[in-house]
């Protein structure tokens, strides 16, 4: 893969990086050589990156021509994103108050070069910024306010400006920079395409255990597949991949959303796509979307501060109320009074101006259908933790108790629960979806379609075994192939 240095004017470039081409903006722009080549990998330091530019038109002329661009026109548009760097500052929130707790002016401006800082104390930051805003050079400026530090805007910095006792730094970071870059290059030349899996190591309850995160690599080298786990703190690295395919929990205000809005404004496939987790997270919008398209559900209330009082006259008791995002049988609460009743709900308003109030069905187990590519692919039964209403069992010390669960293959489970569970995950879209099923007095009622099922080695995977892995590998390989005919 070659390198290209983008510049304004190639005369003011200050920095000698060996092995690596330095060209001005205007020649990339209109040399025809420059279209032509393939495999590319552009590192756009014009002057400035504003709208139409040729900063701008650098980085947009790039994914056109099938390069890489650094930055991305995403990571552009993000830099001037308040959004962003508002959540961007709520990740750092912690890590900001140990690196300038010392400091006591009310501003601060870092300048990072390819995730470094000339002061080796804030690597560690530096590495956060360009990992969520990768661009060669970054200024990133914080203030110190009554709630302590936060990022206040982030915006590339111009070469020319890079102080002259900066350079020799500068020059020592690119030439690490490159190389690393390098061998990712030569490691990704071994297979046809390179997938990104995000997890989190240390999530108590992720969708998927380590061995099957080991069948997921596996499966995909059947496939020409390069598999790498990467984490939260590998946002810059998102564009280096043709697909990203989630396995962290998700949720819309949190790292994981980035990522996959990420992924898909850089062109890649990935699972779960932002419109798949902005849908199945929030049990609002699945409560009117089934009920619209006529889907059999319990009997449902969207409850806000001004109808409470109906819940009773609607549900009657025991019923369920829900938190819109909740997860894992959390943000969930069983009540079985009027004093319960308005404790519970008080106390899920303060978070959400929206909640979900459900008639209760008591059952022994749930049915959990994995839908992918709108096909059923799993078919389970989540039975009830013992003496308790729940699959999952929480006390008050964190600690939790589960359910056994029971696989079964496709072609043996009731045809309408299959038809059903796809028909609601059509609903989210064409993605990976777990549909939970109730089956009450011979009928069954769809509870929930979540857009991150859990695929754990030893349950979802009993009756397929490694071709549960194998056709997702290959849904992603056949994906990222229309995608690729698209683009050229």
């Amino acid at each position: 893969m070659s390198i290209l240095v983008v510049v304004n004017n190639k005369q003011d470039w200050p920095l000698e990086i060996p092995d690596v081409e330095v060209i001005s903006a205007r020649r990339y722009l209109t040399d025809p050589t420059s279209s032509r080549s393939r495999g590319t990998k552009v590192f756009n330091l014009c002057k400035s990156y504003r709208y139409q530019s040729l900063g701008y038109y650098v980085s947009l002329l790039a994914a056109a021509r099938g390069h890489r661009a650094i930055p991305s026109i995403s990571t552009i548009q993000e830099m001037k994103s308040q959004t962003i760097t508002r959540f961007v500052s709520e990740d750092l929130e912690e890590l900001l108050a140990r690196e300038f707790q010392h400091i006591k002016a009310s501003k601060f401006v870092l300048s990072i070069y390819f995730g470094r800082n000339v002061a080796k104390k804030y690597d560690r930051l530096a590495k956060h910024i360009f990992n969520e805003f990768e661009a060669p050079f970054l200024r990133a400026v914080f203030a110190n306010n009554e709630d302590g530090w936060e990022l206040q805007h982030v915006s590339p910095i111009p070469a020319s400006e890079i102080p002259e006792e900066h350079r020799p730094f500068v020059i020592d970071s690119a030439r690490e920079y490159f190389s690393g870059r390098r061998n990712m290059a030569i490691k990704k030349a071994k297979s046809r395409y390179h997938l990104a899996i995000l997890y989190n190591p240390e999530e108590k309850e992720p969708p998927s255990n380590p061995k099957a995160l080991d069948r997921f690599i596996k499966a995909g080298q059947v496939f020409d597949l390069e598999v790498d786990l990467i984490e939260k703190d590998d946002y810059g690295k998102v564009g280096e991949f043709d697909a990203l395919f989630i396995r962290e929990t998700t949720s819309v205000n949190h790292h994981t959303f980035r990522f996959s809005q990420r992924a898909e404004a850089e062109g890649l496939v990935v699972i779960d796509d932002p419109e798949s987790i902005l849908r199945c997270t929030n049990k609002v919008f699945l409560s009117e979307s089934l009920e619209r398209h006529k889907i059999p559900a319990p009997r449902t209330l969207v409850v806000h501060k001004d109808n409470v009082e109906g819940i009773i006259a609607t549900l009657g008791f025991p019923c369920v109320l829900k938190q819109p995002d909740s997860a894992f049988s959390a943000g969930v609460a069983k009540v079985e009074s009027a004093d319960d009743l308005d404790a519970a709900v008080e106390k899920l308003l303060e978070k959400s101006e929206l909640i979900i109030a459900q008639e209760w069905l008591p059952t022994t187990f749930d049915w959990r259908v994995g839908i992918w590519n709108g096909e059923a692919l799993f078919v389970c039964k989540y039975y009830m933790a013992k003496r308790h209403w729940q699959i999952i069992q929480r006390d008050g010390d964190g600690k939790t108790n589960y359910g056994k669960s029971e696989t079964i293959p496709v072609e043996t489970a009731p045809r309408k629960l299959v038809r059903l569970a796809e028909k609601a995950a059509a609903l989210m879209g064409d993605g990976l979806y777990g549909v939970d099923i109730k089956e009450a007095n011979g009928k069954y009622y769809v509870i929930e379609v979540n857009d991150n099922p859990n695929i754990d080695a030893g349950t979802e995977d009993a009756t397929l075994k490694e071709k549960l892995y194998a056709t997702i590998m290959r849904g992603f390989l056949d994906r990222i192939e229309r995608q690729k005919e698209r683009g050229t």
